[in-house]
């Protein structure tokens, strides 16, 4: 299992996925931007629509370099890495910023449609709601389109629970409450 410490360190690892593929683990860097760039240009319209819950045909850079400074101070990230012909490819990212309430945080996760399926999110997933409980969080959520049925089940499967968001009915609210799950 790969964790993720309070100080948003991750103790990098090798994970072999259900089809054999082996990924490499470790914390998101403000050097990643690029990387990260690269994965969001090899997204198809789909897996954007699902993850943004809107079409987005471009980053917005200025957001993402705010993100990735505000840790570890405003929450963790990890991102799942591939041997590539420049490095490595960023497969998976996972994130959770705490928000105005210091004891809830939010989380993201975007996996590439090519490693779908063979329980990468379910890792990503695990190590998040691991940090999130070692820095003392009560309570992890995410906002999900109704329509992205594999997101849905992973929550329900982790111990989330999921109910309709009361301001759109397009989208789901998954919550977990840290003590407890």
């Amino acid at each position: 299992m790969v964790a993720l410490n309070p100080d948003a360190s991750v103790s990098e690892a090798d994970v072999t996925l259900r089809d054999g593929r082996v990924v490499h683990l470790r914390a998101i860097l403000p050097t990643d931007e690029n990387e990260l760039l690269q994965a969001f240009g090899r997204m198809n319209e789909e897996a954007r629509y699902m993850r943004f819950m809107r079409s987005v045909r471009e980053v917005n850079v200025q957001r993402l370099r705010v993100a990735l400074d505000s840790f570890p101070e405003g929450g963790s990230g990890i991102v799942a890495t591939v041997p590539a012909e420049d490095g490595a490819d960023i497969a998976a990212s996972a994130v959770f910023f705490v928000g105005e309430d210091p004891t809830t945080c939010e989380f993201a996760i975007t996996v590439q449609s090519n490693f779908g399926g063979v329980g990468l999110a379910t890792t990503l997933l695990t190590a998040l709601i691991d940090a999130a409980r070692k820095r003392g969080l009560k309570t992890m959520e995410g906002f999900v389109l109704k329509v992205n049925a594999p997101m849905l089940r992973l929550a329900q499967r982790l111990g989330f629970s999921v109910a309709p968001d009361p301001d759109d009915g397009a989208i789901r609210i998954c919550r977990l409450d840290l003590a407890s799950a």
